[in-house]
């Protein structure tokens, strides 16, 4: 079902976790980058349309400035993720441009998605960018966010993403390989639930667990996200971003992960 969820779709958001964008030092990984843009331009090809929500910022500042790595200050946070999108914009720019590829950058709030008007800007850049062949890469605008404007995670501003760009389907990688009913890191006999077409009856069937690693959500933000796309007749699919080929195995169905059904209308 994933690979043909992938096939039937032609606009798709991707979004990238900052655990699967780090070395295991916690610097940014610009060998995963080159790979990761040579397969979306391979479904390009194809036809499709990509969207990244990359998260990231902050794993560059460190890469880049790792005096500040351990200063828990939110000035210092949000001057941190201020290099790191330059940093991280730049080695995103570097793997597509080797696909002759361009990106294009937008930093968004919650705030961005309350405002008609600042949504219908939004899609309009979003829909001349992929028509013009140009992939946009989202983040959230860390340096300026503030509790009340702040999104919080990148799954969900993916979701906001995949419903304003009216997507055919969301992936999310990460560090695992989808939903399982525990914990895999803590029981190695956890069972992979590979199909959920309803997210209420999962909830009630699996432990969920906390934030790990360099990322800001947990299994929770991304139930969050599939609950929001769902709605809107968007499937999505998690899986994990670290394992050969991620997002070309999928699609050619020799990796598993979790693929959420969309609600009927």
């Amino acid at each position: 079902m994933i690979s043909q969820a992938i096939a039937d779709a032609r606009k798709i958001v991707i979004k990238i976790g900052s655990n699967t964008l780090a070395k295991a030092d916690g610097t940014i990984n610009p060998e995963f980058m080159a790979d990761f843009a040579s397969q979306c331009a391979e479904l390009m090809k194809q036809g499709k349309q990509i969207v990244l929500v990359s998260s990231g910022a902050q794993v560059a500042g460190v890469s880049t400035l790792d005096r500040w790595a351990r200063k828990k200050d939110i000035h210092y946070r949000q001057a941190l993720c201020a290099i790191g999108q330059v940093e991280l914009m730049d080695h995103w720019r570097n793997a597509f441009a080797s696909r002759n590829i361009h990106i294009g950058q937008l930093l968004l709030t919650k705030e961005d998605f309350q405002d008609d008007h600042r949504t219908l800007n939004m899609r309009n850049t979003i829909f001349t960018l992929v028509d013009e062949g140009v992939v946009p890469i989202i983040n959230e605008n860390d340096s300026v966010s503030y509790e009340e404007i702040k999104i919080g995670d990148n799954d969900n501003l993916s979701a906001l993403t995949a419903i304003l760009w009216s997507a055919d389907l969301l992936i999310l990688f990460s560090d695992i390989d989808g939903v399982f009913e525990k914990n895999p890191k803590e029981f190695p006999d956890a069972r992979l639930i590979e199909r959920v077409p309803d997210i209420t009856t999962l909830r009630n069937t699996i432990t969920i667990g906390s934030t790990n690693g360099f990322g800001t959500g947990g299994i929770q933000t991304k139930l969050e996200a599939a609950e929001k796309v769902t709605a809107y007749g968007i499937p999505m699919l998690l899986a994990n971003g670290g394992r050969e080929q991620c997002l070309l195995s999928l699609a050619d169905g020799k990796r598993a992960g979790t693929l959420f059904l969309a609600r009927e209308a």
